[in-house]
C-alpha cells in the first residue's frame, strides 16, 4: 500500500466513518476517569462538540507547561489542544496539526469560544492541515518547540521514522516528546497492516515495542522512558477474529532531545524533588520506576540526571553531582516495592 493510499484511508475513517467516540470498535479510547485527577475538572470547560469527536488512547499532557510552545500532532477536533491552551496560559502557544479536514473544522470553529472561556484576550491556539511527516510544510521551524505531544496518532503514520525525525528536528535542545499510542507485542502481518478498519482503529499500524526502541535509537534518542501502560480490549468480534492473536497496549512515553548514553551509567549523582509543581505536591513521576518523593534524595543514573538538569524540570529539583568520576553501570533492576510502600532506587 502506498503512503498516499494509507493517508486516504485514515482521512476517510476519521472524517466520514467515525462520527463520535461511540463508533470505535476497540477499547483504545480512554474514559474520563483514566485521566489524571488534576486534569478531569478542565474537561468541563471544553466545548461538547470537541469532546464528542475525541479518539485518543491516553492523556499525554505533561506538567510544567506555563509559557511553553506545544505542538499537538494529530490534534483532531482539538480536545488536547484546548486543554493545553489552558495549561500553557496566555503567554504560551499551542499548534495543532491534522490531515483530516472534517476534524479540523470542528477544532477551528471553537477557537474564540475557548479563548473567551479561559479569559484569554485572544486565542493562543492555531490549527493547520498537514502531514505529521512533513512539519516544515506548515511552517514549523527547527528547534522552535518546547514540547511535542500526540494522542494515539503516530501509529497511523506509514513512515514512522520520518515522523520521529521531524519531531526531534523541531524540538528545542532539552525539549520533550510526550505521547500516548497503541503498541503491539509482535510485528503485525502486512495484510493486516493494510486493512482500513484495523488501521483506522489504531491496530494495523501499531508499532512492535522492540521496533519502537530500535527506531528511537536510530533517530538519536538513546533513552525513551515509559510512564504508564494498560491493555487494550478488542470489543468487536470481527476485529477479534482478524487480529486477536496480538496483544495491544496503550503506552505513554516520555523522551527528551538530549545527548544521552545507551546504558544507565553511575556517576554518584543525586536528585531531590522540591515539591514545587502544583499538580504534584508530594511526588513527581519521571517514568514508571522513578518516583521522586518531595524532599527525599534519590540516587540516579547519568541519563536521569541530565533529563532533569537540562530540561524545563530543572527548577523543580535540587541536583547534586557531576561526571568527573564513573562508578560503572547503574543498577538497572526494576524498582522493588519496599514494605513501607516506597520504591528502591532504580534506573531504566
Amino acid at each position: 500500500m502506498s503512503t498516499t493510499a494509507s493517508h486516504d484511508d485514515v482521512r476517510h475513517y476519521y472524517g466520514e466513518v467515525l462520527r463520535s467516540s461511540a463508533d470505535l470498535k476497540t477499547g483504545a479510547c480512554c474514559p474520563t476517569e483514566a485521566m489524571p485527577s488534576h486534569l478531569r475538572p478542565l474537561l468541563a470547560d471544553l466545548h461538547p462538540e470537541v469532546l464528542e469527536r475525541f479518539y485518543g488512547c491516553g492523556s499525554p499532557l505533561p506538567p510544567a507547561l506555563e509559557g511553553c510552545t506545544v505542538l499537538d500532532l494529530g490534534c483532531g477536533s482539538g480536545r488536547d489542544a484546548y486543554l493545553l491552551s489552558r495549561l500553557v496560559g496566555p503567554s504560551g502557544r499551542v499548534i495543532g496539526i491534522d490531515m483530516t479536514p472534517e476534524q479540523l473544522a470542528v477544532a477551528q470553529r471553537h477557537r474564540g469560544w475557548h479563548a473567551q472561556r479561559y479569559g484569554h484576550a485572544e486565542s493562543n491556539v492555531e490549527f493547520h492541515e498537514g502531514m505529521i511527516e512533513d512539519l516544515a510544510s506548515v511552517g514549523i521551524a527547527d528547534a522552535s518547540i518546547d514540547v511535542v505531544v500526540s494522542n494515539c496518532v503516530l501509529n497511523l503514520a506509514p513512515d514512522k521514522a520520518q515522523v520521529f525525525a521531524e519531531i526531534f528536528r523541531v524540538l528545542k535542545p532539552g525539549g520533550e516528546l510526550y505521547f500516548s499510542d497503541v503498541f503491539a507485542d509482535r510485528r503485525i502481518p502486512a495484510a493486516l497492516r493494510h486493512d482500513p478498519v484495523l488501521l483506522g482503529e489504531c491496530l494495523g499500524g501499531a508499532l512492535y515495542t522492540e521496533d519502537f526502541r530500535r527506531l528511537m535509537q536510530a533517530t538519536g534518542c538513546a533513552d525513551a522512558r515509559v510512564l504508564s501502560r494498560s491493555p487494550i480490549p478488542l470489543l468487536d468480534p470481527q476485529i477479534e477474529a482478524k487480529i486477536g492473536f496480538v496483544r495491544f497496549e496503550s503506552i505513554t512515553v516520555r523522551a527528551f532531545k538530549l545527548t544521552l548514553e545507551d546504558r544507565c551509567e553511575d556517576y554518584g549523582q543525586l536528585a531531590t524533588y522540591r515539591g514545587s509543581l502544583p499538580e504534584a505536591p508530594h511526588a513527581f513521576d519521571l517514568d514508571d520506576h522513578h518516583r521522586f518523593e518531595t524532599g527525599r534524595p534519590l540516587r540516579v543514573c547519568g541519563n536521569t540526571f541530565d533529563m532533569l538538569a537540562n530540561s524545563r524540570y530543572a527548577p523543580h529539583f535540587a541536583l547534586i553531582g557531576e561526571r568527573s568520576r564513573h562508578f560503572g553501570l547503574f543498577d538497572c533492576a526494576p524498582a522493588a516495592v519496599t514494605p513501607g510502600g516506597g520504591a528502591a532506587a532504580a534506573c531504566c
